[in-house]
């Protein structure tokens, strides 16, 4: 049995098959990508927690790496007692601001989204006065070591934003120049590689 299981969460669009890349950076443990199914924070928690709680059964520690959204859900979802350390790429770590900012960018005011409850946007997102209640009143609190990529050109986190919560959360930020919010050139995958290598191994996983 493998002593340590490292957990890969997807963005949106993105499969629990992304975490065949991780498998040669983590040799010596056990990557797992997770197909959760959930679209909303309220409901991930109990879906994410089953599947730590049944990682726990059999391995001694949990490591995460988590993409995008899946970052802020797996924020929402766990704590220090359930990872041990975590890995965020391109993390959605403040969604008040990512919903702020789709508001502005579909011509939303506040107080049309509280009576439509849910308004469809151009750009393929649905506003949704639930979400961003829900977010309002449960602000992120993350306790795990953790260590971020961040792409200089992300749309959807500025680096303000991400620069602030790596500064209150204790964690590392590494920018790549020119990188965007989805890392999928070889460029872009080979930098990813190599920072997560490099963290890894200065981990001691």
């Amino acid at each position: 049995m493998k002593n340590t299981a490292v957990l890969y969460i997807h963005g949106k669009g993105g499969t629990a098959a992304e975490a065949e890349a991780y498998r040669a950076i983590f040799p010596s443990c056990e990557v797992i990508g997770f197909d959760y199914r959930s679209n909303n924070p309220w409901d991930c928690i109990e879906e994410f927690k089953r599947e730590v709680n049944r990682l726990k059964q059999e391995f001694d520690s949990i490591t995460l790496i988590a993409n995008s959204i899946g970052a802020f859900f797996s924020m929402n979802a766990f704590s220090r007692e359930d990872i041990d350390r975590a890995y965020f790429i391109s993390p959605i770590v403040d969604m008040c601001d990512l919903i702020g900012n789709m508001m502005l960018w579909a011509n939303v005011t506040e107080k049309e989204l509280q009576s439509k409850k849910e308004i469809e946007t151009a750009f393929g997102e649905t506003l949704s006065w639930e979400y961003l209640s829900y977010v309002r009143s449960h602000p992120v609190c993350w306790d795990v070591p953790t260590d971020i990529l961040y792409g200089e050109k992300d749309g959807m986190t500025s680096l303000e934003v991400i620069s602030g919560f790596a500064d209150r959360h204790h964690a590392s930020l590494t920018v790549m120049p020119e990188g965007e919010h989805w890392f999928h050139t070889k460029e872009q995958m080979d930098f990813l590689s190599e920072w997560l290598r490099r963290h890894s191994l200065n981990t001691a996983i």
